[in-house]
């Protein structure tokens, strides 16, 4: 954040400066006691486990330039830094963001949704337009109504580019971040069936999804892959240009898509608004193809230059457990243990059967959340795709997985587990040299300790 006078804070998310200097000034917003440094102005969120007003006592003994909060501080008695108080510290953030964002008008926001690959597009976009200028995106989860005020605030003065992940459980989050936000472009990469549970319907996930392009003002736009069965829903509501990509079709698309044996996924990346060049992804699957299409999208319409995309495509680093390779042991491992989806099992799925592997190809796989009613019959269609994929060997972990074995018939040797520690024992015995592995689950799976046994 660009140093703000404790007035100016004050005055934008409507507090009373009960404390300190109005002219001092704070460069830096945490959120977190443990990391509070000198100077820093430390924002007291209530949440529904910790109230971080109980430590405020730490706070001022770091030596925070200022606090935010909501009640008086007596645990800091002694603190003569910056006081400032408000209703309610979260919505305090959220307009702390707010003003700052629109302040910030050199910043070019491009904001990211989807059912799925919302993190490996952000890799991707985040990558390409480094080409173009420092770019401010999201780290980590940070994608909620607390991560996208925090992200835009951890900004520096100089960022050219804002590239912002935008998550929901739950209908009308996704419009509070985009008005927080005010993005200049959109990408909104697939609508499937993630949090259908709360949404009720893909119809339910589809408008949520497009009120992120919605926000979008008539001189920018929205990239979309255009075999979306939702894109013309998603055209019809905004005012903003739509930027197709896909493979074989769209204003940007991949032609001659090759998988190599090395992993890598080649193509040459054709559009309307630069010559032909060539791709070469350090990721296996279609499905980052087209992730990495959609990056491409918002760079070529914000000037970046192709072959400075091509090679920014081709050393991305995706963030852990989005399809990354690992091998132990002589063993590879397709680690996609981050989270999990109906539409992102699919395409792991997928990305493992087209894999050339001198030995079997595995799945390990947790449970999918989220899906409330949906949940028996999404698991039973898992298993279903899994013997079409032709996978050699399932194996998944806990009672909520173990529908998915139920249809995934033919597959000699399918095992489920209730515990990691058994699929891991069993795995142990199974599994040999020139074995492909792939391991998936919810976020709440814990799928992720599978992989470290081996390590």
């Amino acid at each position: 954040m660009r140093p703000l006078s404790l007035f100016q804070i004050a005055e934008w998310v409507d507090g009373a400066l009960i404390q300190g200097v109005p002219a001092a000034l704070v460069g830096r917003v945490e959120t977190d006691s443990r990391k509070v440094g000198e100077g820093d102005l430390f924002l007291a969120i209530k949440g529904e486990r910790l109230d971080a007003h109980k430590f405020l006592g730490d706070v001022a003994k770091a030596g925070a330039g200022a606090m935010l909060v909501s009640a008086l501080p007596y645990e800091s008695e002694g603190y003569r830094g910056g006081i400032i108080r408000v209703k309610d510290t979260l919505k305090a953030l959220q307009a702390l963001a707010y003003h700052h964002r629109r302040t910030s008008t050199d910043l070019f926001v491009t904001g990211i949704t989807g059912s799925n690959g919302k993190t490996s597009t952000k890799d991707f976009l985040a990558s390409v337009l480094a080409c173009g200028g420092p770019v401010n995106a999201t780290a980590g989860n940070f994608n909620n109504h607390i991560g996208l005020p925090l992200t835009i605030l951890a900004g520096n003065e100089g960022d050219r580019y804002g590239v912002w992940e935008m998550g929901m459980n739950h209908a009308g989050e996704i419009g509070v971040l985009a008005d927080i936000a005010c993005p200049d472009a959109a990408v909104i990469t697939h609508i499937g069936t993630a949090h259908i549970e709360h949404l009720g319907s893909r119809e339910g996930i589809a408008a949520e999804k497009a009120s992120l392009a919605e926000a979008v003002p008539a001189g920018g736009f929205c990239v979309m892959p255009l075999h979306d069965d939702f894109y013309p829903f998603v055209r019809d509501r905004v005012r903003c240009g739509m930027v197709s990509v896909g493979i074989g079709q769209g204003d940007v698309r991949a032609e001659g898509l090759v998988p190599d044996r090395d992993g890598r996924m080649r193509f040459e990346l054709v559009s309307d608004y630069a010559s032909p060049f060539t791709v070469s992804l350090p990721v296996r699957g279609e499905h980052m193809v087209m992730n990495a299409l959609l990056a491409a999208a918002v760079g070529l319409r914000c000037g970046i230059d192709p072959a400075a995309i091509s090679g920014a495509l081709g050393s991305v680093r995706l963030t852990h457990g989005r399809l990354e390779e690992k091998s132990v042991g002589g063993i590879a491992f397709l680690d996609d243990s981050y989270n999990a989806n109906p539409d992102s099992m699919h395409a792991a799925l997928r990305t493992l059967r087209g894999a050339e592997v001198a030995g079997r190809r595995v799945a390990v796989l947790g449970f999918m959340g989220e899906l409330g009613e949906h949940e028996e019959a999404e698991h039973l269609r898992l298993g279903e795709r899994v013997a079409e994929q032709g996978i050699d060997l399932l194996v998944t972990v806990g009672e909520r997985a173990a529908r998915i074995n139920e249809r995934a018939s033919g597959l000699a040797g399918n095992r489920n587990f209730p515990t990691h520690e058994e699929a891991v024992a069993y795995l142990r015995e199974v599994l040999a040299p020139g074995d492909l592995v792939l391991v998936k689950g919810s976020r709440s799976a814990g799928m992720e300790r599978v992989i470290a046994a081996f390590a």
